[in-house]
């Protein structure tokens, strides 16, 4: 490819790429936050005087390059170009490889400068501010400009061939996108009314939201219109958010499906997984004196980097073999590949907490990016967690006794503030309308005097100190930002005696919509985003996002629906509930034996319910999920559901088993729902329900009905995944029949009423019967 094509990049984005070498060093280097990072910036600036020149915007050109960015100040008198850095602590702390990639970036600068206006030197110096001390230190060189122009080509030169790689790339991968066919003879009844939604949004660079009934192919259905949209709209990324494991492989299937259609399909796909997940030496620190795949990352990165990229699938099993051949670590080369892969697969959390890797990229390389949110429902409370700071003071406690002598003053003034809130509060649990003011500003110092620490002592630190720091901060950043979104509570455990500080968010749309709106299109889908004004007031969705419900694939024959009219599964009414559900159960078993799942609202609801069936019914196969499954159990649980055997597996709605498991045909033939879900009424949920009335008006709804509701229909969901399936669902509450509920559920369904017989008696419920191939 010639040069004839020109490839922008940001002097940042340069300089990283070229600059950096050496090791991986991720030993405690604290940084300030952004909002500190942009005052100490300001007050540098404001010192040098009127005349200063700050964020000068600079550009210049490289054969096929095009290089531009913002110098943080030029100071004419002093014939000076400035790069100025915050941080915290001792300034040798600094890693060596950021000090280079800092000179890297002032150099790039200078000579733009220099190119600009015509000098021939000019003075340039890199100005570290220490944002706990308010003091500058400076490091100065004089250049010509001729070795800034030195050394501007050389890191040009070593970009460009990769900026040509990346153009072609570019071109390649629009022109095989645009021959992109969908994979299958036909669409899915409601699938293509999907696909033309998602399509218009990415073209029209609008949120949708879309409801669509499991089965439908949402995932095929979504990412192949957001792909097909790439060229058109000169898309830079896409990014599929998942929450659970099983919708990132769904998702990875699909666009091997995608790809399968083209030889060497120019799409790189990465699925990039938390830390944890790809570590190979967890028992290692993350720099080169103790793990081996930190050491000389920087300079095996290259290589690396070239070998993932040219592979184009980039699944996690892929990027650790790579990894491996070049000897570095995995997670890290998968955050490197984030910058160059066309489809990243990965949590939520990456583009939507607080401190987002993808929406970070979003934002520094100025791309333009499309969303795909896989199970959009489960936003709401992962969000909610993102955003949410908690305090205890028992591992506070027993933090105090093990700190170093030069924390004890701090956290000993952190203990009595805490303390005093802790004797004044006189219930368990109380709401505040600010955290106290004093107790903030005595754990802001701690936080200083714990940055100092462990600036210091980088190695060597208790677990424990540093998941305290990390806590504080994050308490500490978010009573800045604290509004009518979030809540602060106390929570007394009287027979510990101690206390739970919690600032807790309740309505994640303030931090999410930046989030959005930094995105040129979002789709949000799921089986249950009903209603929507629900989903967009908690979320922050723009203004006048569309709402699609999809049609469903699915017939209403295929699924019997029966809502129990004469049971009560209240909290107070559940003791007598337990001998009719057992029955039903055991009929519908009888009546036509198979698999089935039993959702109840609570472990101590279901086990009672099992002990039930257990005693009146001894003959019928019964497992059950129990508390804190680990990853093996949970798929012994699910490895019961085979096409041969027959039984009632017990589950708590909303947990591991109420979603995203897929047990076509006879695998689950039936469902018992007993209660619609609703979250404990408890003092927390009781405030959350006060301050939804207050913000939106329909305090009960947003707080208990519409959660539960999304539970229900979601355990549903497991029972018909395919146009072959047949099954039943029982609703096991007389307050399914209330409209206000009826209008919750799936439009599809053909709900009937069913009264139970008032004692123990054989019940005459209708055999699910299969469909025939004409139907």
């Amino acid at each position: 490819m010639g040069r004839c094509v020109t490839y922008q990049v940001a002097v940042r984005a340069l300089c990283e790429f070229t600059a950096k070498e050496g090791d991986l060093d991720l030993r405690f280097t604290p940084s300030p936050t952004a909002q500190e990072g942009m005052t100490g910036h300001a007050i540098v600036v404001a010192r040098r005087g009127a005349y200063y020149q700050a964020e000068l915007p600079l550009s210049g050109e490289y054969p096929g390059l095009r290089v531009r960015g913002r110098a943080d100040g030029y100071d004419p008198e002093e014939h000076r170009l400035e790069e100025i850095k915050t941080h915290r602590g001792d300034i040798s702390r600094i890693p060596e490889n950021h000090r280079l990639l800092h000179w890297a970036q002032a150099k790039v600068y200078a000579w733009l400068l220099c190119q600009e206006r015509g000098f021939e030197s000019i003075n340039i110096a890199v100005v570290y501010y220490n944002v706990l001390t308010q003091h500058e230190t400076a490091f100065h060189l004089h250049c010509s400009r001729e070795e800034l122009r030195d050394f501007f080509e050389l890191q040009c030169r070593r970009f460009i061939v990769w900026a040509e790689y990346e153009a072609a790339h570019r071109i390649e991968r629009d022109k095989a996108l645009q021959e992109l066919k969908f994979p299958h003879a036909q669409f899915r009844a409601g699938q293509r009314q999907l696909a033309e939604s998602v399509y218009r949004a990415a073209r029209d660079g609008h949120a949708l939201m879309a409801q669509a009934t499991t089965g439908i192919g949402k995932t095929l259905g979504t990412l192949f219109p957001q792909l097909k949209a790439f060229a058109e709209k000169n898309i830079d990324r896409l990014f599929f958010l998942t929450a659970k494991t099983p919708g990132r492989r769904l998702a990875l299937d699909a666009l091997e499906t995608l790809r399968s259609q083209q030889t060497d399909m120019p799409l790189r796909v990465l699925e990039h997984v938390a830390r944890d997940k790809a570590c190979e030496h967890p028992d290692k620190s993350c720099h080169g004196e103790s793990c081996p795949l930190a050491k000389g990352f920087y300079d095996r990165l290259p290589a690396a980097r070239k070998a993932a990229l040219d592979g184009q699938w980039l699944n996690q099993q892929r990027v650790r073999d790579v990894a491996r051949a070049h000897q570095i670590c995995p997670y890290y080369l998968s955050q490197e590949l984030c910058r160059w892969a066309d489809v990243v697969v990965g949590d939520y959390n990456y583009y939507f907490d607080m401190g987002g890797l993808l929406h970070h990229l979003t934002l520094l390389n100025e791309w333009r990016v499309t969303l795909l949110i896989d199970e959009a429902h489960n936003l709401i409370e992962r969000a909610r967690g993102m955003y949410t700071a908690e305090l205890d003071q028992g591992h506070f406690n027993l933090l105090r006794r093990s700190a170093p002598p030069s924390l004890k003053g701090p956290l000993a003034r952190v203990a009595r503030h805490w303390q005093q809130l802790h004797d004044d509060q006189e219930q368990a649990y109380q709401v505040y309308p600010l955290a106290p003011e004093l107790f903030l500003m005595a754990l802001q110092k701690a936080v200083s005097s714990l940055t100092d620490h462990l600036t210091a002592n980088p190695t060597g630190n208790d677990g424990q100190l540093l998941e305290f720091y990390l806590d504080a901060m994050l308490f500490c950043r978010l009573a800045e930002a604290f509004g009518p979104h979030s809540l602060f509570d106390i929570s007394r455990d009287e027979s510990k005696g101690v206390s739970t500080l919690c600032i807790r968010n309740i309505v994640p749309a303030p931090f999410l919509a930046p989030r959005f709106s930094a995105a040129h299109s979002s789709t949000l889908f799921s089986a249950t985003l009903s209603p929507a004004n629900y989903y967009a007031d908690l979320l922050g969705l723009p203004a006048e996002t569309p709402w699609i419900d999809v049609e469903s694939p699915f017939l209403a024959e295929q699924l019997q629906v029966q809502a129990i009219s004469n049971l009560s599964t209240r909290y107070a009414h559940r003791p007598s509930s337990l001998a009719p559900i057992a029955h039903l159960i055991a009929t519908q078993f009888n009546q036509r034996p198979g698999n089935y799942m039993a959702f109840f609202s609570s472990y101590d609801y279901l086990q009672h319910a099992v002990r039930a069936l257990k005693a009146a019914h001894p003959d019928i196969p019964v497992w059950q999920q129990s508390r804190k499954m680990d990853e093996f159990e949970r798929q012994g649980f699910l490895d019961r559901f085979t096409h041969s055997s027959q039984g009632i597996g017990f589950a708590v709605l909303g947990g591991a088993f109420g979603e995203g498991i897929d047990l076509p045909g006879d695998r689950l033939i039936g469902a018992f729902i007993a209660t619609l879900g609703q979250p404990q009424i408890n003092p927390i949920n009781e405030q959350i329900r006060d301050r939804m009335e207050t913000m939106f008006g329909r305090g009960f709804d947003y707080t208990y009905l519409y959660p539960g509701m999304q539970k229900v229909v979601q355990a549903a969901g497991r029972v018909i995944r395919t146009q072959q399936d047949t099954g039943v669902v029982y609703l096991i509450d007389d307050r399914f029949n209330q409209p206000a509920i009826r209008k919750l559920l799936p439009t599809w369904w053909q709900v009937q009423r069913h009264r139970l017989p008032p004692k123990p008696a054989p019940l005459m419920l209708l055999p699910v019967t299969p469909l025939s191939a004409d139907d």
